[in-house]
This record gives structure tokens, sequence and C-alpha cells, in this order.
């Protein structure tokens, strides 16, 4: 089997870890895509995630509730408006701080 074959069989394995950890984010909670990534098993592939987040715009996954390790919402450009990101999060009582990023201590839950 070549080599850009199994990289495509271990990105759809991997990606298919990350959509089953997504779908487990609580109403309410939002986690990272480093985090993601950790309970995955590759804590240095929080790109990938985003990728594969990217690529699960029409499955009905709650992506919106990954930020990056700040609580910035640095995804947002790939729900087609740039608000609507924080308007579903402000709709499940998630709140930001002065600086746009949700209040990780009070928001983050932890995948593992």
């Amino acid at each position: 089997m070549s080599k850009s074959k199994l990289n495509e069989i271990s990105n759809r394995d991997f990606f298919q870890e990350v959509y089953m950890v997504v779908e487990k984010i609580p109403y309410g909670k939002v986690t990272t895509y480093g985090a993601i990534a950790e309970a995955c098993g590759i804590k240095s592939s929080a790109r990938t995630v985003g990728w594969a987040l990217n690529n699960a715009k029409e499955t009905g996954l709650p992506c919106h509730r990954v930020v990056n390790r700040f609580g910035a919402l640095t995804g947002k450009l790939h729900f087609g408006d740039p608000h609507l990101m924080k308007e579903l999060l402000i709709n499940e009582g998630i709140e930001f701080d002065k600086n746009d990023c949700v209040i990780m201590e009070r928001y983050f839950w932890e995948p593992k």
C-alpha cells in the first residue's frame, strides 16, 4: 500500500475519533483543539483537529463548541457568517470576557 494511501486511512481514523469526542461536548460547554487531540492520543495534532472539523460542516456535530486554548473563536470563519459561532455559544449560555474569548475557567470541558 502506498504511503499516501496509508496517510489517508490514518487521517480518516483520526477524524472519526475527533468526531466522536466532539459529539460528546455537553451543551453549554466548550473544549479546545488541543484537548481533543490529546483525548485522541496525539497531543501535537491540534491543527489536524481543526482540519477535521472543517471537513465536518454538514455533520450536525457541535463544532461551534471547539475553541482555541485561550477561548478565542478561531474557527468562526468556517461557519459562513463570522458571528454565527459566537451567537450559537451565547444561545447556550456561554459568556465571553472583555477580549471576546470564552471564559474558559467556567465553560471548559475536559474530554478525557
